[in-house]
């Protein structure tokens, strides 16, 4: 039985239960962040490569665009997107050279337009982060530099060094990186484009290799590029450097907006280059070092990866231009205030959309996606069909923010197959073919698709270029006249019957191949061979039968349907793509004749092939965006419509979710450095956390009072047999 001394000591401890008050008991957090300036969210996948000379992956520059800062930028608020400097002083000057070298007056024809030369003047001051390989001793040495065999006996993190400075931004720092991109031990995704356009480029490629190839066998610690010639890339003082590429790119303004040419100090790649660091992951595809707001202070991608403010960082104003409807929504607000806004940024594993989506509801993440699981938690569709947040989210304050992406999900036929892309040289065989393409692209009912397996999230596509971009055309003006009608203000798909009439046309009525009797057999080739990808195959297959066609299915690896691909054994395919820079060359050069994949091993996966169409995109690419771009474009749009080398399918649209105090939250399908501009209003967030993790105790109230009541019934059963005792000796 319980004493008395043990009952009162328990029910103390109930009251002290119930009575206390403090930290949220399920916070993932330290008892005072959620009030901080600290943005809390998570990743579901470790970042392989943060090297921004090998880094092309949306996981991975979500924490590198904090830190690496490549010359330009884009606008933050204006749209169509726009480019802008980041630490250049202005934009480029651009200068148009003729084969001798010499400069071209403004408006020379474009065909003695031999070289193009990008001047690039940098702001003055900038430092990088804080980092032990610039450390130096009181006399100048350096402190990490060379270390002896035994130094990193004891470091395993780049915390584990104490020393740590800084130096100013360099033109040489942009060249280095620029070289970098050339060494073939590197593997840069983009080192093969780049060779088509800086001049030097492969003949500097050649010569770093076969000198990391004599430092190695020397026992060399460190390749030193600084000595190397890289002829089209030049330092002109410590703050202006040019690159010149090979005729007219006008696209290449882009891609001084990506991390690729984010600059590297030559130190830094030194400092990881000594023995033993590899093996401790003290490498840049573990820490970063930039010039950019935010430095990765922590890194254990299988737990959390926290981003700090660079306390280097030479300030930079939110942007003060934006449209009346950004004004009113509260977007600037922040007007010419200092960025940036956050001091942290800290982002836990999880790898589950469940326990993610839970942490969000509870206020313990600032933002979210939606996945399919918690779609219908989280969106309802109106009246009108437009998206909307549930009842639950509006009372809680969560906010929704959609826009369709700069991407293309599209099916497309391989040219080369003789049934679906006709025998070459054959005009008659050729338009049978392009009739059998047509009668699909009205039969393939994309509306159903985005409905059933993206949840409404997609904008059905009349064609290859996606909202946002210059060339593409909203409304009735941009309507694909093959597959679809305008009517009651929408564009509504054409009648089954007219696909059926137009495959009857092609030779085959009712689906039937004239050759056979039966059904004609078209085959789907296909890298979805999961649990999941059976509905969407399976809707595919009934499409086709709509049309009394049947569709064989042929699954495999993706290793393998690449192969296909390359080989042209593939007949109808699914891909996609995803915008490289806002330019509409980088979605119709994927159609453009001498990218073919088969014969040239480009990203013109359907073989496609047309003269005029050619002509037109070699007219097209280099226009500035004005009224003559626009109408090569409409022209290539008709031509692609019309022979419908793909079906086009969708673009998709974005959703994501964010609380009342995450601010200046807006979606930009170019920009990747966008954690600067957000602010967190920490008292907001510390009351909506505790008023929705109130703690449910009543279960332990009971379990306080069962041992209570079981001591109550065990005095009481005891005093019944005393009585009954004491009666039976009387």
């Amino acid at each position: 039985m319980m004493s008395v001394f043990r009952l009162i000591s328990y029910s103390a401890l109930c009251g002290l239960l119930f009575g206390c008050s403090g930290p949220l008991w399920n916070s993932p957090y330290p008892a005072d962040a959620a009030e901080q300036a600290i943005f809390f969210s998570s990743f579901s996948e470790r970042p392989k490569h943060l090297d921004p000379a090998r880094s092309y992956s949306s996981n991975e520059w979500a924490f590198i665009s904090q830190i690496y800062e490549p010359p330009l930028q884009y606008h933050y608020l204006q749209r169509p997107y726009r480019l802008t400097p980041l630490t250049a002083s202005q934009m480029p000057e651009i200068h148009y050279l003729d084969a001798q070298g010499q400069r071209l007056p403004d408006g020379a024809d474009p065909d003695q337009v031999a070289f193009t030369e990008y001047h690039i003047t940098l702001q003055p001051g900038i430092q990088y982060q804080p980092h032990p390989a610039f450390a130096r001793t009181a006399t100048g040495a350096w402190h990490y530099w060379p270390l002896a065999a035994d130094a990193l006996a004891d470091r395993y993190t780049l915390a584990d060094f104490v020393q740590t400075g800084t130096r100013t931004l360099h033109a040489d720092d942009y060249l280095y990186q620029i070289k970098r991109l050339a060494l073939t031990r590197l593997h840069s995704p983009v080192a093969s484009l780049m060779a088509e356009h800086i001049v030097g480029f492969t003949a500097f490629a050649r010569l770093a290799d076969a000198q990391v190839a004599a430092d190695q066998q020397a026992g060399r610690l460190w390749t030193d590029l600084r000595p190397l010639p890289l002829s089209g890339v030049r330092v002109l003082d410590d703050r202006r450097f040019s690159i010149r590429i090979r005729q007219r790119y006008p696209q290449f303004i882009f891609w001084l907006a990506m991390n690729f040419f984010a600059p590297m100090p030559w130190e830094v790649e030194r400092f990881y280059a000594q023995p033993g660091m590899a093996a401790r992951n003290l490498n840049l595809n573990w820490y970063p070092v930039g010039t950019g707001p935010f430095m990765l202070a922590e890194n254990n991608p299988n737990l959390r990866m926290t981003l700090s403010r660079n306390p280097h960082f030479r300030g930079e104003r939110y942007p003060t231009e934006g449209s009346a409807a950004q004004r009113a929504a509260g977007l600037l607000a922040d007007a010419g205030q200092p960025m940036p806004f956050i001091d942290q940024a800290v982002y836990r594993l999880e790898k589950e959309a469940i326990p993610r989506w839970n942490q969000f509801l509870q206020g313990y993440y600032d933002n979210a996606g939606i996945s399919s699981d918690s779609f219908d938690q989280a969106i309802q569709f109106g009246a009108d069909g437009e998206a909307q947040l549930t009842p639950e989210m509006q009372a809680r304050g969560i906010q929704l923010s959609t826009a369709v992406q700069t991407s293309l999900f599209y099916t497309g036929f391989n040219l080369l197959d003789p049934v679906v892309g006709g025998q070459p040289d054959d005009p008659i065989d050729q338009q049978r073919a392009r009739l059998l393409r047509q009668a699909l692209a009205i039969a393939l009912d994309w509306e159903s698709f985005v409905a059933i397996f993206q949840n409404g999230r997609g904008e059905v596509a009349q064609g290859p270029l996606p909202p946002g971009l210059f060339g593409y055309r909203a409304g009735q003006a941009g309507i694909n006249p093959q597959t679809h009608i305008w009517q009651q203000g929408r564009a509504q798909r054409r009648a089954l019957a007219e696909a059926q009439q137009l495959l009857a046309d092609a030779g085959y009525p009712d689906g039937r191949d004239p050759a056979t009797g039966g059904p004609l057999i078209l085959y789907y080739d296909t890298a979805q061979t999961g649990p999941g990808s059976q509905a969407v195959l399976q809707w595919y297959t009934q499409q086709f039968a709509q049309l009394g066609i049947q569709l064989v299915v042929r699954a495999t690896d993706y290793n393998r349907f690449q192969d296909k691909m390359r080989k042209g054994t593939a007949q109808i395919f699914s891909w996609g793509w995803n915008a490289d820079y806002p330019d509409p060359e980088n979605f119709l050069f994927l159609l453009y004749g001498p990218n073919s994949k088969v014969k040239y091993h480009g990203e013109n996966a359907a073989n496609f092939a047309h003269a005029g169409f050619d002509r037109l995109f070699e007219q097209m690419k280099d226009l500035p965006d004005n009224a003559a771009r626009q109408q090569l474009i409409d022209q290539m749009v008709t031509i692609v419509r019309t022979e419908v080398p793909w079906l086009f399918g969708f673009f998709p649209k974005g959703f994501s979710l964010h609380h009342a105090w995450y601010q200046n939250a807006l979606p930009h399908l170019m920009a990747n450095n966008t954690l600067k501009y957000k602010r967190i209003d920490g008292g907001q967030r510390a009351a909506q956390q505790a008023a929705w993790n109130q703690p449910v105790v009543w279960p332990l109230f009971l379990i306080c009072l069962l041992p209570l009541i079981l001591l109550l019934i065990a005095i009481r059963q005891y005093r019944q047999r005393e009585r009954l005792v004491a009666t039976t000796r009387c």
